[in-house]
């Protein structure tokens, strides 16, 4: 099973999620709305007794991504990042727990939004299994989205 969470600004009509749809139709796209406490809980209902999970979060998705990752090891298999929000305030509540579940993190060079010398370092201390890509784009990733390897990355 795989599942897409957006950035805060975000939804499930966003270029990124529109993308994910039209190359995997069978991908779950929910809307998250509220504080982290609240998409968290919202992410939680909606994976609930679920096992085999790839999931790919952008941005403040990412954080929900490597949340859920972290409180449910177990079930998930496989996790994209793209542009992380590691530096946001709301992750320094949760405690860093070392997994080793393969992972793909993109950043763009010129992303001021979830530098490189903030969320890099707390990627490393998170994840074992870490593949890390920098591309030349900034924190949206729209100009190098497209082109990702998402066959390699979704486990196919």
């Amino acid at each position: 099973m795989k599942i897409f969470l957006h950035g805060l600004e975000s939804s499930s009509r966003g270029a990124k999620a529109a993308f994910l749809r039209d190359l995997y139709p069978d991908m779950l796209i929910p809307d998250f709305k509220g504080s982290l406490a609240e998409r968290m809980a919202s992410l939680h209902a909606i994976l609930a007794g679920q096992k085999n999970i790839i999931v790919i979060g952008s941005s403040f998705g990412g954080l929900m991504a490597t949340i859920f990752a972290m409180d449910n090891y177990e079930a998930v298999i496989r996790i994209v990042l793209l542009a992380p929000a590691f530096n946001f305030p709301e992750f320094s509540d949760y405690t860093i727990q070392r997994i080793d579940i393969p992972t793909w993190m993109i950043i763009g060079r010129d992303d001021s939004v979830t530098p490189r010398d903030k969320v890099v370092p707390k990627a490393r201390k998170i994840f074992a299994n870490l593949y890390y890509n920098e591309v030349e784009d900034d924190h949206m990733l729209a100009r190098t989205f497209r082109e990702l390897d998402w066959k390699t990355m979704l486990c196919e």
